[in-house]
């Protein structure tokens, strides 16, 4: 048990936290962790705990046609998790009118979901490893499977709450961890980059489709279709994940610590919820007609107050393990550099991964007019370089430094990123996206082919199922930080910039100008080009005045899909110099294996 303060038992839980002691690991020799066994030669695979060392039918299984099937049925798994999002996303419209709300009603359970995930993912991790990865997979299977039969029947907003918002949250919680340690129970250290790396790669895809698959559902049946698709799609899984090995057992079971859980879930929410409002309400200032708290907006409190009830987390959680306790993380994990070099890599990937998917969206239906299925398929060439880059790198570079892959890959989604500002302009097509997205698809797909198996090789196996916690957690974070990050940046950039141009036009009179510099400082809004000609058309602005309005606007939105852009770009180039925690040996490559490159 973790007891900060007290010697002899933190040092033996450092022992058992800690990385194998390969080259570049990061991770120190532990002459006490008896948990841990060196290689006996030259080859040989990196020594587990002893707990996960012992079974191998799960590992031997996966060697053959078995362990297709059962990377097919995780991969499969973490679409389902990433594709309601991206689903809704395009569907909102659609989906408040037949459940008879508003376009902020259905926002509100899309941030439901996300809040839901976020409070229960370190508590779910727990729960799979008090009742076993498998059967918690299983479980959380069931559960996503009612709440996706519940949506498809929602009669109105409450309903579909319970379904999407909570049922689903809740399942998802329990999947995501679950598949983190399935994946490390199912195969050697050899080949988990490559099932990591597609596990990884499925999410993202399902990120990239998820457009056009609501699109199409949407024009031509009904997106009710998409969730009882996904029921199907879980029935599936479930007499599929038969044939996966359960991580293996704990020779004592943990107990769920409830109050560290309840922290957690308050700490996580507060600050999560915090970033998904701050579009709305406003980072520190309070947006005008937004809710104010001491004169500042609740977002700086809500993300202050999570911070403090996280803090108040860990403390509580030292306290449980002096006592002897099982607590619900183990702090002394986040002393591993190995570690959390990987979770600082998660972060950054599922920023920058999430704003250029929140970006590049708004740029082709908003700012171009193009349709849910038109964006969708401009889109998917990004799913091609991802998926060839999660697959093909373990596959043709086995042994090249993890640390190289992912700088590489995080240069790649810079490039594309830099690429894509440059090619941006009022004049400019949907063309303009293909390289930048192959780019971004190629880097995503570096990354993914990396970091899972960088994590969980960090630690024994028999504690895969808490790194998968703490790892779906981070990125959460991340997707919430980068999402809230690149929608401020942009409203803001487009507010000053078309207040700045229009104080420039010479064919908009003085009285309008003044106006406008007091009407529009609390913001403006990304619109098409046919809304705006509505509102000024409804406005009675004549022509010559409306059109200096309309180019005024259309240069300060790409200044703000540009100013997104430039902070997603140098997010990755932070996240270059952070890299260097990254070890330089493949998880199970040999300790004698030649000198890897190192960047």
């Amino acid at each position: 048990m973790v007891a900060f303060g007290h010697g002899d038992r933190e040092a033996a839980e450092e022992g058992r936290c800690r990385a194998d002691p390969r080259p570049g690991s990061g991770a120190d020799s532990e002459a006490g962790a008896s948990a841990r066994t060196e290689p006996a030669r030259a080859g040989a695979e990196p020594a587990l705990s002893e707990a996960s060392a012992a079974p191998t039918g799960g590992k031997a299984a996966a060697a053959g046609a078995a362990g297709g099937i059962i990377l097919l049925t995780l991969a499969s798994g973490q679409f389902l998790m990433t594709l309601d999002s991206s689903v809704m996303n395009v569907s909102i419209a659609t989906v408040a009118k037949d459940v008879g709300t508003t376009v902020t009603g259905i926002q509100g359970a899309i941030t439901a979901y996300t809040l839901v995930m976020a409070c229960l993912m370190i508590t779910g991790a727990k729960v799979g490893a008090i009742i076993g990865r498998k059967r918690a997979f299983a479980i959380g299977c069931v559960i996503y499977g009612c709440g996706s039969l519940t949506t498809a029947l929602a009669p109105n907003l409450p309903v579909l709450l319970l379904g999407w918002s909570f049922l689903e949250g809740v399942g998802a919680a329990l999947i995501l961890p679950a598949i983190v340690a399935l994946v490390a129970s199912n195969f050697p250290a050899e080949r988990r980059p490559a099932a990591y790396g597609l596990v990884a790669a499925a999410g993202a895809v399902a990120v990239a489709v998820g457009p056009l698959i609501g699109g199409f559902a949407t024009t031509y049946f009904s997106w009710r279709w998409v969730f009882a698709g996904e029921v199907v799609l879980v029935l599936v899984i479930l007499v599929l994940a038969r044939r996966i090995a359960d991580s293996p057992p704990v020779a004592e079971k943990p107990k769920l610590d409830l109050i560290g859980a309840a922290l957690s879930a308050l700490g996580l929410g507060l600050f999560v919820f915090g970033i998904l409002k701050s579009g709305e309400w406003g980072w520190i200032q309070p947006r005008e007609g937004g809710p104010s708290w001491a004169g500042l907006s609740p977002v700086i409190w809500l993300i202050l107050g999570g911070l403090v009830v996280l803090w108040i987390f860990f403390r509580w959680e030292d306290h449980v393990g002096a006592r002897g306790g099982e607590p619900l993380v183990r702090r002394v994990m986040f002393k591993n550099e190995q570690l959390k070099g990987g979770l600082t890599m998660f972060l950054f990937q599922y920023l920058v991964q999430a704003g250029v998917f929140f970006v590049i969206p708004l740029y082709l239906s908003v700012a171009l007019g193009l349709s849910a299925i038109e964006t969708g398929v401009r889109i998917l060439p990004l799913s091609i370089t991802l998926l060839a880059a999660a697959i093909g790198v373990p596959r043709v570079f086995p042994r090249t430094s993890p640390r190289l892959i992912v700088r590489s890959g995080l240069l790649a989604l810079f490039l594309g990123t830099v690429v894509l500002m440059a090619l941006l302009d009022v004049n400019s097509g949907p063309e303009v996206v293909l390289v930048p997205l192959l780019l971004i698809g190629l880097g995503i797909g570096a990354l993914a082919s990396q970091l899972g198996a960088v994590t969980v090789s960090a630690v024994p196996d028999d504690q895969s199922s808490e790194v998968g916690g703490v790892q779906n957690t981070m990125t959460n974070l991340g997707a919430s930080i980068g999402t809230a990050l690149a929608g401020a940046i942009l409203i803001s950039t487009l507010t000053t910039a078309f207040v700045a141009n229009i104080q420039k036009s010479s064919a908009i009179p003085e009285r309008v100008k003044q106006q406008a510099s007091t009407q529009l400082s609390g913001g403006v809004p990304f619109i098409s080009d046919a809304d705006l000609n509505n509102a000024l058309d409804e406005a009675h602005v004549p022509p010559q005045q409306s059109d200096a309005a309309l180019a005024a606007y259309q240069d300060a939105r790409i200044a703000g899909l540009e100013s997104a852009l430039a902070i997603l770009a140098l997010a990755s180039v932070i996240a270059l110099f952070l890299a260097q925690k990254i070890p330089t040996v493949q998880p199970g490559a040999a300790e004698e294996a030649a000198p890897q490159t190192s960047v």
